[in-house]
């Protein structure tokens, strides 16, 4: 055991990273994650901790609220955004090693109703008129200026020439699950979320989905920290393995790296 631990402290070293002699005793990972990803990251996580004993702490919010709490100084080990404009983000701030930023998943925008609205198979497609179909009733999305997903609607509601008419009716929330809460819950009659998140709440029903080429490639960058603990390595290749890419797939997300072994 004593020499696997050298072994591996070498190999940190070399990576970049300092070795904590507490890291023997701590074995733990804080992972600060958008709030998209959670229902799959969960299960990842415990998959991780069983197979390792590495214990994980999740942090799920919007991307734009973890890299900023990240530049704070917030104490986490990974951070995987939604889009890659907050990754990059904090490539400029320095918060992140540059060497182990990997484009990890792939998503999809679709248009949500709740689950007992009559509203239904709705087509999504040049001059499509939200407005009209949201009528008096709310439409729920990120924060257009800062949370990914609201940055992807917002950017296919105006490749399809329906966002002028319609943007007076979005309710901007702080993270996709909450856009997603207020469509479930029926405060809002439509929401734009991931495919994903909607699969992973029953109240609420996939109504259409936005055509691929009206949004740039939504996009699930991740990075150890720059100050990450050397039992990052472990956590970055599990993430790239088959048993996180078929958990992945589960939940309705796209691996976009070669899975190892």
């Amino acid at each position: 055991m004593d020499g696997c631990i050298r072994v591996f402290a070498v190999f940190a070293i070399l990576c970049g990273w300092a070795v904590s002699p507490s890291w023997a005793e701590d074995r733990s990972l804080t992972i600060f994650a958008a709030a998209s990803v959670k229902n799959a990251l969960d299960d990842i996580d415990a998959a991780f901790t069983a197979k390792t004993g590495v214990k994980t702490v999740a942090s799920y919010a919007a991307s734009s609220a973890l890299a900023r709490q990240i530049e704070q100084g917030a104490p986490a080990d990974i951070f995987m955004s939604a889009d890659t404009d907050w990754m990059d983000d904090a490539a400029a701030k320095k918060t992140i090693r540059e060497t182990t930023r990997m484009n990890l998943l792939g998503n999809s925008l679709v248009l949500i109703a709740p689950k007992n609205s009559k509203i239904d198979k709705v087509t999504i497609g040049p001059a499509f008129d939200l407005a009209g179909l949201a009528g008096q009733g709310r439409i729920a999305t990120g924060d257009v200026n800062a949370v990914p997903v609201g940055k992807y609607a917002k950017a296919a509601l105006e490749k399809l020439g329906a966002w002028r008419a319609a943007e007076s009716k979005f309710a901007m929330a702080e993270s996709v699950r909450a856009a997603l809460a207020l469509v479930s819950r029926g405060e809002a009659v439509l929401g734009i979320v991931y495919a994903t998140d909607a699969k992973a709440d029953r109240g609420v029903k996939i109504v259409g989905s936005f055509p691929a080429d009206s949004y740039p490639p939504i996009i699930y960058p991740l990075a150890a920290t720059l100050s990450a603990k050397p039992g990052v390595t472990d956590y970055l290749a599990f993430l790239r393995s088959s048993e996180a890419k078929a958990i992945f797939e589960r939940y309705g997300f796209t691996f976009l790296i070669p899975s190892a072994s």
